[in-house]
């Protein structure tokens, strides 16, 4: 690291402390009511929070040790491997997919390998799909303790030393074993020195999440999740402490057995698992790339239940773990787990942060007391020296505005479940996320409803602030009208994501690969713009011509699989070319073809952030692009 960074750093941590020093001694309320006190401390304490998570992914960035990558030799054996696929109430044709990847997967031997599909409504349709597959099925009824259960039960009916486990939509990546089971070998534990209970893949996801659809930018940002999981996590493992995040993952049998099975008194079974494995002495890693991806839910009811869900489950596993004093856990995995808890409390300390100028410019109440000048001497040092830290720290994923933003998209429904749930308020119900594409659309709006009223609020508050103020009387509210400012864009960006856009049907993969057919000017390689289950877009070579009335038998060919199909034109499109529908020759060639779409990441969608693009740029965009969509429908007579 350089000089210039070093010092940054220290000057970004001193700078904080002396400001948090001095709001808690110099600029708390006292002289003002209880309210305004209680808020004042409140706010304060939220601060402290949000330096003190920042510190701590400083700490992690730069006390990063890269993770060694194992070495693969002669005198290694692969183990035999049991995948164990948890279902619940998905679909046969969700299922399909993941377990299709699954028969795929490379291995030495593939007789080692044994598939599991673990459904715990023991359902007729689960049982024929896995006899389908030639895999192995373990249906269980009246199962009491959710996905914990469901695999507790299964592992009961398997024996492999290394066990990994799959969500019903994750679909893993044929070099999944490959990339994996040899940070199993001894010869690794010997170059390492530890033990190794679990390797977490990163998590991703094939389709938009609300964010990349609603806001129009998934070619702008990554999935929400991609931070954790592609950066946080990694850094986590260089602690021995890399997070269960509940699918995409390899265990040593004997570590889940020695931390007492899949936990049964949480709704985040995957977090707290992980944790007490590390608490038996074994490490956990995350590897830099995904192995497999999955179905982020598309509807804003779904995202909040599941947020809700994960939000409970953390403080019951940080109680039920009794994380401070428990002895198997070394301080920096205590302090990366008590980080994690911490990240539920800032959506309590957003919406402090958005009401505190709101109730100043509105009824005067006041929750900071301090001279202007005072105020810009030790704020701003801070505040910008932090910002630039967090930013180096951030990578290339996400920044501090997109966090504001998806904070404050969450915040109204996720401060009174924390509130509750940390009062003893119990919701031990496991809800398992909605995994289909379409969602249920029609109750967003109702949704939207606290951050419309946030946004109302804040218009009225710029106006009635700066009304009549010049000169000096404008630059001494500086400080107020840039907090209503930045908590407009926000709020607004929070408000376009319930508003969305239409879904435009199955996700949409870029394929490395060409189509061959005798009717396209004798079997030329012809490029491919997108494809889907059932649609694939190409570049016709010039001249070329196809009729619409016929049905064509093309083969797709990439680097690894080859998938005959019959199409049929359904359009011209001159942004992507020509469209035609789709259908396997059989079902043979229908596994070939999902294989095609879904080994690797779907790289039609981003995996970093395009810096050239502010969000100031995606909020003009999205007007724009929302007015242009109301003058259609209101053309076509109100129908979208």
């Amino acid at each position: 690291m350089s000089k210039i960074k070093k010092w940054g750093y220290v000057s970004a941590i001193m700078s904080s402390i002396v400001y948090l020093v001095w709001r808690g001694m110099f600029t708390l309320p006292w002289n003002q009511s209880f309210f305004e006190i209680l808020y004042g401390f409140l706010l304060w304490i939220s601060e402290i929070l949000s330096i003190l998570t920042a510190f701590i992914l400083i700490w992690n960035k730069k006390t990063f040790k890269e993770i060694l990558k194992p070495v693969v030799t002669s005198q290694d054996v692969f183990p035999d491997v049991d995948i164990l696929i948890a279902t619940h109430n998905e679909t046969v044709d969700l299922l399909y997919k993941t377990i299709n990847a699954c028969t795929f997967l490379k291995y030495p031997d593939q007789q080692k390998i044994h598939i599991y599909l673990c459904d715990d409504q023991n359902r007729p349709e689960m049982k024929a799909l896995a006899q389908k597959f030639g895999i192995n099925y373990v249906g269980l009824e009246n199962n009491q303790h959710a996905k914990s259960g469901n695999f507790n039960y299964a592992l009961n009916d398997s024996q492999s030393p290394l066990v990994a486990t799959f969500d019903a939509d994750m679909i893993p990546y044929s070099d999944f074993l490959m990339t994996v089971v040899p940070y199993f070998f001894e010869s690794y534990a010997k170059r390492v020195d530890k033990k190794i209970g679990f390797v977490q893949t990163p998590q991703s996801f094939y389709n938009e999440d609300v964010f990349q659809h609603n806001l129009y930018v998934n070619r702008v940002i990554p999935n929400e999740q991609d931070f954790f999981s592609k950066e946080v996590n990694i850094l986590n493992a260089s602690h021995n402490s890399a997070v269960y995040t509940g699918s995409n993952t390899l265990f040593l049998r004997e570590a889940i057995v020695e931390a007492g099975g899949f936990p049964i008194n949480t709704l985040t079974e995957d977090f707290q698992l992980g944790a007490q494995i590390n608490s038996c002495g074994y490490s956990s890693i995350s590897t830099t790339e995904p192995m497999g991806s999955g179905l982020t839910p598309t509807d804003t009811v779904s995202v909040f239940k599941q947020r809700t869900r994960w939000a409970r489950g953390m403080i019951q596993s940080i109680g039920n773990l009794h994380l401070l004093t428990n002895k198997g856990l070394t301080w920096p995995q205590k302090l990366i787990y008590f980080n994690g808890y911490l990240y539920w409390w800032s959506f309590l300390g957003r919406m402090l942060f958005v009401f505190a100028p709101i109730l100043f410019a509105l009824f005067d109440f006041r929750v900071v007391d301090t001279n202007f000048w005072l105020l810009l001497m030790l704020w701003i040092p801070s505040y910008l020296l932090l910002l630039l830290v967090k930013q180096d720290v951030s990578g290339s994923i996400t920044n501090q505005r997109w966090g504001e933003i998806q904070e404050l998209f969450f915040a109204p429904y996720l401060v009174l479940p924390i509130l509750l749930e940390t009062m003893g308020i119990k919701n031990s119900r496991f809800q398992v996320t909605k995994k289909n594409i379409s969602g249920n659309h029609k109750k967003d709006f109702l949704y939207m409803i606290p951050h419309v009223i946030i946004l109302g609020l804040t218009i009225v508050s710029l106006i009635k602030f700066n009304y009549g103020k010049f000169g000096s009387e404008i630059m001494y509210g500086s400080v107020i009208t840039f907090w209503l400012l930045n908590n407009f864009i926000n709020t607004l960006l929070a408000v376009l994501v319930f508003i969305g856009k239409p879904q435009n049907g199955e996700p949409k993969f870029n394929v490395s690969g060409y189509v061959q057919s005798s009717d396209i000017q004798s079997g030329a390689n012809v490029s491919i713009n997108y494809l889907t289950a059932s649609e694939i877009a190409i570049n016709l070579p010039q001249g070329t011509k196809l009729l619409q009335s016929k049905k064509y038998a093309l083969t797709i060919v990439t680097s690894q699989y080859t998938a005959q199909i019959q199409a049929n034109v359904k359009k011209w499109d001159k942004h992507v070319g020509c469209v035609l529908h789709i259908a396997a020759k059989d079902e043979v060639n229908y596994q070939m073809l999902l294989q095609i779409m879904h080994d690797g990441f779907n790289k039609r969608l981003p995996q970093k952030r395009d810096k050239w693009v502010t969000t100031c740029d995606v909020l003009i965009d999205n007007i724009n692009r929302r007015i242009s969509r109301l003058n259609k429908v209101l053309q076509k007579g109100g129908k979208e």
